[in-house]
């Protein structure tokens, strides 16, 4: 997605969680092992996992090994609609129960106007978009998660950018994997390039907001959570304070 170098992943079983292995590294999925939330998030040496994760969430997979051949994981249509379809296509398998213990209290983080509020649910997830006085000023989008509603109403949401954003993005190196069909336009007045739904970037937040937040190993379908402005760097911090939180028994 951003260094636009090609890569490779296998997503395989596994029955310990969810694990990264890119050559002679091996980083599990916690928010402990973030090590950036500039751009994207980042586990070890492995960028901009947040897609897959939140595609693996999305679909109730709680565990499985992921092969990494390259310095990211790959941007494919800009979302986690690839990531989510493929899972599919293979299908699941359950593994023995699991239990959550201290789901009881609602965990918050928050850094200046942003915010997320978690709490133990029925899966209900809500993203408030916020630009100010900048088109698109104001989005909201909210869904009762479960892994029949995340493909068709999240996963398919792709990442997005303001226009003038995009010449010092590229500037910077980032963003060399994405186009016109992977990446949608914020202009100042509208979208540059059609959007897949009128409230696209909201959607694709709260996608990044499901693979953040599923750091904490918590499933969404036992969570409500409502986000407003928040980020990768805010998303791994309530990740990381409601891993404090929990404790789960496998």
């Amino acid at each position: 997605m951003h260094s636009g170098a090609p890569v490779e992943i296998v997503v395989a079983p596994y029955e310990n969680g969810i694990e990264f292995s890119a050559g002679s590294v091996r980083v599990r999925a916690n928010p402990e092992n973030v090590t950036d939330t500039s751009r994207c998030t980042c586990l070890g040496p492995v960028q901009t996992v947040e897609h897959l994760l939140s595609a693996l969430a999305g679909l109730g997979v709680s565990d499985a090994l992921v092969h990494v051949q390259g310095p990211e994981l790959p941007a494919l249509d800009g979302s986690s609609r690839e990531y989510a379809s493929a899972v599919a296509a293979v299908g699941k398998r359950a593994l023995s129960a699991a239990r959550i213990h201290g789901l009881f209290e609602r965990c918050f983080a928050v850094s200046g106007e942003a915010r997320v509020a978690i709490g133990a649910g029925t899966g209900h997830w809500r993203y408030d978009f916020e630009c100010g006085e900048r088109w698109p000023h104001s989005q909201t989008f909210e869904a009762s998660l479960d892994p029949a509603t995340y493909p068709g109403q999240v996963s398919g949401a792709r990442t997005f950018a303001f226009e003038e954003e995009v010449a010092p993005l590229r500037a910077a190196g980032l963003g060399q994997g994405l186009d016109e069909t992977s990446c949608l336009i914020l202009g100042q007045e509208g979208y540059l390039n059609k959007p897949r739904w009128h409230d696209e970037p909201a959607r694709h937040k709260l996608l990044d907001l499901v693979g953040d937040l599923s750091l904490a190993g918590v499933p969404v379908t036992l969570l409500n959570v409502v986000a407003v402005r928040s980020g990768h760097a805010l998303n791994v911090e309530a990740a990381r304070r409601l891993s404090a939180q929990v404790t789960i028994e496998t």
